[in-house]
């Protein structure tokens, strides 16, 4: 089994930052793509930000510019780094991770973490 806990979120003032962590822990052996996912009240989750092991990153046009995705390999963390915060970016935020084991690539999720921009 595999663990995500994420951490970082909470309420800010438009205009300003966050960074979120998410640190994966279990059975191991690698992991392929990682990214943050956001679900804001009546939508659908979407993809905001991802990165491939070799720090490949893709983002959402909304956040361009403004959040930045990265990670550690030898800590198994992704973070987002969150600048020029607004209150369309409110919503809970997921990490995804591909972990590979015994051969195989399973996904899994975090419990989600909370962000709250007041305008």
């Amino acid at each position: 089994q595999v663990q995500l806990v994420e951490s970082g979120g909470g309420l800010v003032q438009a205009g300003g930052s966050l960074r979120l962590s998410c640190a994966a822990s279990g059975n191991i052996f690698s992991i392929n793509d990682m990214g943050w996912y956001r679900q804001a009240p009546g939508k659908q989750r979407e993809l905001v930000a991802a990165i491939t092991r070799g720090g490949s990153t893709d983002y959402v046009d909304s956040v361009k510019g403004r959040f930045t995705i990265s990670r550690d390999n030898a800590l198994n963390t992704v973070y987002l780094q969150m600048n020029s915060l607004k209150p369309e970016d409110t919503g809970a935020y997921f990490c995804n991770a591909n972990v590979i084991w015994v051969g195989r690539e399973y996904p899994y999720w975090g419990q989600g973490t909370q962000v709250t921009v007041s305008s």
